[in-house]
């Protein structure tokens, strides 16, 4: 009886210790499991990552969208998450380098600086005026500001009066007054500031929608070197360009593709930037020629990743892209930054021979993984130019009919 009663009281101990356990790892998951996810219908609802975690019966039994449960064994509820019905798109690898050449909305403030005046003052009209770097310029006068010499020319010619400014901070608007002060050393009325009104450079393109002609690239936005902010896009080019060669990264100094912008036709224009990438469409022959050399791959929603070998698709030498292996070391489905979904590293030894790894330009290159386009390389680790961030390619081709 005494031995049956301590079976009783160890069998009940073991239980609630199980117990507390199995609910504790249930904690575990629900803080790492996504809390929005995307899948066809008619296909089990699964995560590669976790495949304990499953999801009971058919995720939309009454319409396009449906909000399940994620359950560890099919026995302990982890998570509620919403689910969204979507047949995933086939999408054109890219990997292709592509020179951008960018028109802003309005002009970029890039610094401010005061204007030594006729008695030896120094004023600065812009900061008077509340304008501080990283401000757009939209109007000067009650005219749309489309380029530096534009709006130097209307302070110039303005005599001194005051000229009416609106100003873009943050997407919203204001309106200020700049009152601009001559200068005796230029001979000219100064604003007391620099500003941008366009940008170059070369990325990588991610993929094509041979449906629809969009494309995007990067994988991340395109910022002012001098500010931070994001560009405004008035207008754009993606043109054809040819990589000369890679400065290797090393420890504590990231590369860069060296590349020539070739003349002739564009790849297409781009009009968007945004926080996952830069969109435009295709036109024209070069755009032909482009498509006839991407091959095109289903997208990978993110429960289709999981942590293991995969491809990136590069170009570290001329013109044509080439397969390199990589391992996805960890995937973050609830990062704060919409760019840095997953860590990735270099392994193939011919990239890391040629670049030392991830270098700057090298950014959109797609991320393949089991026969699916999954993601795009989008920053290098500064300490380590091995590994880098990459950004769930779900989330740029959302982006891509915007």
């Amino acid at each position: 009886m005494r031995l049956s009663k301590k079976l009783s009281r160890f069998t009940a101990a073991f239980l609630s210790a199980a117990l507390i356990g199995a609910f504790g790892t249930a904690g575990y998951y629900s803080g790492r499991l996504p809390e929005h996810l995307t899948a066809e219908a008619g296909s089990p609802l699964r995560i590669a990552q976790y495949p304990e975690i499953t999801c009971c019966g058919d995720p939309f039994p009454g319409g396009s969208s449906n909000r399940v449960t994620l359950s560890l064994f099919g026995a302990i509820p982890v998570k509620s998450v919403n689910v969204s019905e979507a047949e995933a798109p086939m999408l054109a690898a890219g990997g292709i380098p592509f020179g951008i050449k960018l028109l802003m909305k309005g002009v970029m403030v890039t610094k401010t600086a005061p204007v030594t005046d006729s008695s030896g003052n120094e004023i600065c009209p812009a900061e008077k005026a509340g304008i501080v770097p990283g401000d757009i310029i939209c109007l000067a006068d009650g005219v749309e500001t489309g380029s530096n010499g534009q709006l130097r020319r209307i302070i110039s010619e303005s005599g001194g009066r005051d000229i009416d400014i609106r100003v873009s901070r943050g997407g919203m608007e204001f309106d200020t007054v700049l009152s601009p002060v001559y200068s005796p050393e230029s001979k000219s009325w100064q604003g007391g500031m620099w500003v941008r009104d366009s940008i170059a450079g070369i990325g990588t393109l991610t993929f094509i929608d041979k449906s629809t002609g969009r494309f995007c690239g990067l994988g991340h936005p395109i910022c002012d070197s001098d500010t931070g902010e994001l560009v405004p896009v008035s207008s754009g080019e993606a043109v054809p360009v040819e990589i000369s060669g890679a400065k290797r990264g090393e420890k504590g100094v990231p590369g860069e593709l060296h590349g020539l912008f070739l003349r002739g036709n564009a790849y297409g224009t781009l009009d968007s930037n945004t926080d996952c990438g830069i969109y435009g469409s295709l036109c024209g022959g070069a755009a032909e020629e482009l498509l006839s050399g991407c091959e095109e791959y289903p997208l990978g929603y993110r429960q289709d990743i999981k942590t293991g070998s995969a491809e990136i698709i590069s170009t570290v030498s001329g013109d044509t892209p080439e397969h390199y292996s990589v391992e996805i070391e960890r995937i973050d489905y609830n990062s704060s930054d919409s760019t840095k979904n997953m860590v990735i590293r270099i392994t193939d030894s011919r990239l890391i021979s040629a670049s030392g790894g991830i270098v700057q330009g090298m950014s959109g290159s797609p991320l393949i993984q089991e026969g699916k386009l999954v993601g795009a390389v989008t920053h290098v680790f500064v300490a380590d130019p091995t590994r880098g961030y990459a950004v769930f390619a779900e989330t740029m081709a959302a982006g891509r009919d915007s």
